[in-house]
This record gives C-alpha cells, sequence and structure tokens, in this order.
C-alpha cells in the first residue's frame, strides 16, 4: 500500500473515536501492552513526561516540546487527534514523522492487528512509542488521548506527570460529576513520579492529592507559584504572516523567587493558565537536570507554531475581515473562547459554529451572545452534529442563525456578509477548525 492506502486501511479496519465515538473506547490497557509487548516494550526505552487535563493539554505539551528542543534535546511529541495529516501526532524536533515509516510499520503488523483488534488510537500509540525508541529520543512530551487512567498512553513511567485542569467533558466516559472526571485523569499519577496540576480547584484539589499521597508523589500546582504581573498583547509580523504575541511578565510566589518576560506566539488569554503550567514542569526537569537556561525558554516561546508545528489555538485566519479560529470545544474552552472575543475590538460578531454530536449543546449554546449572527455547520466527520439540529436548538435560545452544508460554505457566508470592521469567528470543534487552518 501507499501511504494514502495505508490511512485508508487505518480509519475503515480499526475502531475510530472521531467516527464511532464512546464505543471505540477500549475500557483497559490490555491492547496496548499486548502491542507494546510485540514491539519489545518501547514504551520502557525513552524518557516521558504525560500530560493530560480537560483544557490546555495539547498547548502545554507543545509549549513544554519547543523549550526541550531549543534547549538541545532530541524531543519526541505525541498529541491527538490532528488537524489536516495524520503524521501531526508524532513528531520528533517538530518534524512530523515520514509517510514511509507508517507506511512499514503497518505493513509489518498487520497481522497483529487483526489478531489484536486495537482501535485506531491504540495502533497510533504503539506507533509513536517505536518510533520515539528507535529515534532514541531523549525526552518525549506524551499527551493524553481521552481520561487518564485508562488511556492508552498510560503504560508509560514518566519523569513527570502534568494534569492542566477539570472541566465538563466526556461524562458519559468518564463521569457526571469533576471529582469522578478528576479521579480519572487523576490516574496517570505513577507512583513515586512528582505530578503537578496547572489549576487549583476547589472542587477536586482533594482528589490530586490523596492521590499523590497514596503514590507517595510530589505535587504541586502551578496556580499557586506563579503570578502573572503584566500583559500586553501587540500585532507584530512573525514568520508565517501577521500574528499576536502575548507579552507577560510573571514572577515565581514560591520559596525560589524567579522572574521572567516572555513573548507568547500562542495569543489567547488562557494561555497564561498554561504557561504557569509550564514553566512548573521546566523547573521541576531542572531540578532533575535538565539543563533549560532562561534564554531557551524565553526563545521558544516565542516561536512554539513554528517549532511544533502547533495550529488552531486563537490563531488569525485572515485580516479583511479579521477571522480568527479556535479549537475550545466544551464549556470551559468555550468561556476562555468568549473572554478573547470580548477583548478584540469590533463593529459586529459573526459566529461560524459546528459540534460533534456527543457535546452537551445545553452547557454550551447559553454562553454564546445573543447579539451575534450565527453559521452553524456540521464538521465533515461522522459524528458531526447535523447543522440544521443545532440550529433548531439556537433559536430556543434565541440566536439569530442559519444552517450550512459545509464548513467552508459557512465561513464564506459569514465573511461575505462582515463589515471591515466586524469579527468571524469559526469553532465550536477541533474539526471545524481542521476544515480551515
Amino acid at each position: 500500500m501507499n501511504y494514502n492506502e495505508t490511512i485508508q486501511y487505518l480509519y475503515t479496519q480499526l475502531p475510530m473515536f472521531t467516527r464511532d465515538g464512546a464505543s471505540a473506547f477500549k475500557k483497559d490497557l490490555t491492547n496496548t501492552l499486548e502491542l507494546c509487548r510485540r514491539l519489545d516494550n518501547p514504551q520502557h526505552k525513552f524518557k516521558s513526561v504525560h500530560t493530560g487535563g480537560t483544557n490546555g493539554k495539547g498547548s502545554t505539551s507543545h509549549m513544554l516540546a519547543a523549550i526541550l528542543q531549543t534547549a538541545g534535546y532530541k524531543t519526541g511529541l505525541y498529541t491527538s487527534p490532528h488537524l489536516k495529516d495524520f503524521r501531526e501526532r508524532i513528531r520528533i524536533n517538530g518534524q512530523m514523522i515520514s509517510e514511509q515509516t507508517v507506511i512499514d510499520f503497518v505493513e509489518d503488523h498487520k497481522t497483529d492487528f487483526e489478531e489484536i483488534a486495537p482501535s485506531f488510537f491504540e495502533m497510533t500509540v504503539a506507533l509513536a512509542f517505536d518510533v520515539f525508541a528507535k529515534e532514541k529520543v531523549d525526552i518525549a512530551i506524551i499527551e493524553v488521548g481521552l481520561g487518564g487512567r485508562l488511556d492508552s498512553t498510560n503504560v508509560i513511567t514518566p519523569l513527570l506527570s502534568v494534569i492542566t485542569n477539570i472541566g465538563w467533558d466526556h461524562m458519559n466516559m468518564l463521569g457526571n460529576t469533576l471529582p469522578l472526571i478528576a479521579g480519572e485523569k487523576a490516574g496517570i499519577i505513577k507512583p513515586g513520579v512528582p505530578v503537578i496540576i496547572g489549576e487549583k480547584q476547589d472542587e477536586v484539589a482533594k482528589v490530586f492529592i490523596d492521590k499523590a499521597s497514596e503514590t507517595h508523589s510530589k505535587i504541586w500546582f502551578a496556580s499557586e507559584e506563579w503570578i502573572v504581573e503584566k500583559v500586553k498583547g501587540e500585532r507584530q509580523k512573525v514568520k508565517g504572516g501577521a500574528d499576536e504575541l502575548l507579552e507577560i511578565h510573571i514572577q515565581n510566589k514560591g520559596f525560589e523567587f524567579k522572574t521572567y518576560d516572555l513573548a507568547l506566539d500562542l495569543p489567547g488569554t488562557y494561555q497564561l493558565k498554561n504557561v504557569k503550567t509550564v514553566l512548573s514542569a521546566v523547573d521541576e526537569l531542572q531540578k532533575q537536570d535538565f539543563i533549560i537556561s532562561d534564554d531557551h525558554i524565553q526563545t521558544a516561546l516565542k516561536q512554539v507554531k513554528i517549532l511544533t508545528g502547533l495550529h488552531g489555538r486563537w490563531e488569525t485566519l485572515s485580516h479583511d475581515p479579521l477571522t480568527i479560529c479556535d479549537t475550545g470545544h466544551n464549556p470551559d474552552g468555550i468561556e476562555e473562547v468568549m473572554k478573547n472575543i470580548a477583548a478584540v475590538k469590533y463593529n459586529h460578531l459573526h459566529m461560524v459554529i459546528g459540534m460533534v454530536n456527543d457535546k452537551d449543546t445545553g452547557k454550551v449554546l447559553p454562553m454564546f451572545p445573543k447579539d451575534a449572527t450565527y453559521y452553524f455547520c456540521k464538521p465533515d466527520i461522522p459524528r458531526g452534529l447535523d447543522a440544521e439540529i443545532m440550529k433548531t436548538q439556537a433559536e430556543a435560545h434565541g440566536l439569530i442563525c442559519e444552517a450550512f452544508p459545509s464548513v467552508k460554505e459557512a465561513l464564506l457566508s459569514a465573511q461575505k456578509n462582515a463589515g471591515s470592521n466586524d469579527l468571524v469567528f469559526v469553532g465550536g470543534s477541533t474539526f471545524v477548525v481542521a476544515e480551515v487552518v
């Protein structure tokens, strides 16, 4: 098979979460462990940092990877889902693995797939671990796919575990209370391995403290360690076009006094939470003898997108009219998007929104402003929520809206209707953003 045929084989032969939803989520690690056993357990052959949480784990993972590779370490990065190309999920020093690597892996292990019947995600995790081991990376940043305790990535023993925050998402699989969801996320905390929690949230902090106590793991809350004193957003020309740099002065509140003046090329204000988590993680890695200087941190954080290929986080798509996209898709993510929209000067807001059919629209739709115009669309995946259904639900909440058969048609209509001083926002789902970046 060539590359396209190989990818099509994976998409059609293996259960996929984007297509099948909860039925593709395996309730144990048996398949992953068996795949790894047949690969000679590559997950034990490289150092790693494990990142989980409801929101921000992708940005946090990419920032950490950018810093480590800037510091001279051969850095693997595993994230999900991808936007355009399957290979975005597995990178080394920011470069996607080759098409031939994917072809060879699938060809060599087709029999294993048929015998084990793994999910698409389980196969992808095994591929990532195999690549990182063979390439002898110095360290790999491994992002949890869903939850934590039962996630396929949870077969590693990392140097450090990172959990960004807890919010409402995937309740049908993780639990219908925040403490239950936190319990699943806390499943990545390993015996004796330190853990950093990004945000200290009163409702779930005890879950993490108790789990860390049980595993004898040191625990920190990054939000308690750092304070952002100054914030300034400034439009500057950077490689790849015009984009926003978020300039901040951040100070450590803890025992070791540290300050940083940073310019972030991931400009959403929610990155202020993530950068605290990143700095706490870097501080711990420094204690584990990783040589990371202030200059490495400053250099990396102003070019995370260039170094790692990250897209879709409060990203400017065009300036006439101003069009911005963001992958925030659950209530907490949408809340952060609304904060960022509120910080933009515009005459009228046009919202191009699509979602998947297992999201709780009842929680999200009331968060949208009623004085905007909405262009609902269905992302081009089987789990996409029908745009007419969204339109009906939105009208019940008093929103002015139309339904469109595709994301591109919705975006074209929004941009055509927008005045020169209007704002067009595209989001609601990672899969919507994937069709416009």
